[in-house]
């Protein structure tokens, strides 16, 4: 028995369910990141399997069956009542005498239709100006949406530039330790050997326990940005080992649409393509929809009636066969909609102040961004121009000699200091200098590149 009723109360819900329309779509799986992961792959999944666009996608589906409510059309109310009809009082029998008085012979049937208001609503517009305002929030959705992708890209590009960064910082790390710790033992055999003193042995090993030092604060590093990364793209477990790969963004090089353009043109292009302008832009629209919703809402819901009543069918019949035909609403007057009205009023003033202040901040975050820009440019341009490989050369040539007994352990290690400086600020100009470029495409809502 209880399976049984079990069964039927699947079969019910399937029923109900069906007429929803479809299934909700499970939560996909979350990605696989492959071994070498490229800025192309890491965008297709944060595209397809990113978390927060997947709560955008459902925020837009939300939308789509607002949409589709606004656009409905009430069902027709059917109402109906049989009874059956008993006098009080001057009942007889069938000789004329008098009788206690019993139920009427034939029942009494009444059948009634609404239309709910559905012809009114659709004459008076008060249905097209719903669906409307459904839209309008529609189209801010689908905005919100991409202007959530543009975000969500944006950070992903410059957690992916990090992560590069930290793997090429990971590197030179290794590599500086390994030679510090062959100048150590070349420094270590003429400390035994007596050429040197025991002061400069213990420098130079000091210096190599620095590199070590810093190659497992680099590891640190990159574990950290590879975590980092792995969430954006929708990891929800134990990040997996994977690499990145991406050796354009470890040099210098200006993107290909931003050359000529000016601050001009890039904001102009900002104030066409930002989404979450034009999600604003649309919020306003459906503000402006929902005041003239409200106000045609002062003309009441109107409802057409048919009716049908009978008892008996006879020309004496109590009730013979009756149509009729009515119209119902609510007399407005205690209450003409004039808190919905306000409401909706200040709904409109505030997205176009919202608006307003959305099209200031575009155009600040675009001259911020264009600033940013071209002094990271400068600084990167000036980095890859001689300076880092001058101090590289240095370097080397301080360390030959050194190797030869021709310099001293300070000049080696100073050289190998300001070599070890100047590569390190190497890295953080390219990751500022390609941060700018991300946040710029940012601001202008496209890519630049």
């Amino acid at each position: 028995m209880v399976a049984r009723r079990a069964a039927l109360a699947g079969l019910v819900l399937a029923a109900l369910g069906g007429s929803s329309g479809r299934a909700a779509e499970p939560v996909p799986a979350p990605p696989s990141i492959p071994a070498v992961l490229d800025l192309d792959e890491a965008l297709r999944l944060l595209r397809s399997q990113g978390i927060d666009l997947l709560i955008a996608d459902a925020a837009v589906q939300s939308a789509q069956g607002d949409e589709a409510v606004a656009g409905a059309i009430p069902n027709p109310l059917l109402s109906g009542s049989y009874g059956r009809s008993r006098p009080t009082h001057g009942c007889t029998d069938a000789s004329g005498a008098p009788a206690a008085c019993g139920w009427m012979p034939d029942g009494a049937w009444t059948v009634g239709l609404s239309d709910q208001a559905a012809i009114e609503n659709t004459l008076s517009g008060k249905r097209s100006l719903r669906v409307d305002v459904a839209r309008r929030a529609l189209e801010a959705a689908r905005a919100g949406r991409a202007d959530a992708q543009r975000a969500l890209e944006s950070q992903l590009k410059q957690q992916f530039v990090q992560t590069l960064v930290a793997g090429e910082a990971l590197r030179f790390a290794t590599e500086a330790e390994a030679s510090s710790a062959r100048t150590a033992e070349l420094t270590r055999q003429r400390f035994e050997a007596g050429a040197i003193s025991e002061a400069e042995l213990a420098r130079i090993e000091v210096a190599a326990l620095e590199a070590a030092q810093a190659r497992d604060v680099a590891a640190q590093g990159l574990a950290d940005s590879k975590a980092a990364l792995a969430f954006l793209l929708g990891v929800r477990g134990a990040a997996p080992e994977f690499d990145v790969e991406g050796p354009g963004f470890l040099r210098f090089s200006e993107p290909g649409r931003l050359g000529s353009a000016t601050a001009g043109e890039l904001l102009a292009r900002a104030q066409a393509e930002r989404p979450d302008l034009q999600a604003a832009r649309s919020q306003r629209e459906r503000a402006a929809a929902a005041l003239a919703l409200a106000r045609r809402m002062r003309f009441p819901d109107v409802s057409v009636q048919l009716g049908y009543a009978q008892e008996g069918t006879s020309a004496t019949a109590v009730t013979p066969p009756t149509y009729t035909v009515g119209l119902s609403f609510a007399l407005p007057l205690l209450y003409q909609q004039q808190g919905e009205i306000r409401k909706a009023d200040a709904d409109l003033r505030t997205q176009e102040l919202g608006v307003a202040r959305l099209e200031a901040q575009v155009a600040q975050d675009v001259r911020t961004a264009v600033a940013d820009y071209h002094a990271t440019s400068r600084l990167a341009r000036r980095m890859e121009s001689g300076l880092l490989e001058r101090a590289q050369r240095a370097r080397d040539l301080v360390e030959i000699q050194y190797r030869r007994g021709a310099a001293t352990l300070l000049d080696y290690l100073d050289a190998q200091r300001t070599f070890t400086a100047t590569r390190t600020e190497h890295l953080q100009v390219l990751q500022a200098y390609w941060t700018s470029v991300f946040r710029l495409e940012q601001a202008v809502g496209e890519d630049l590149r």
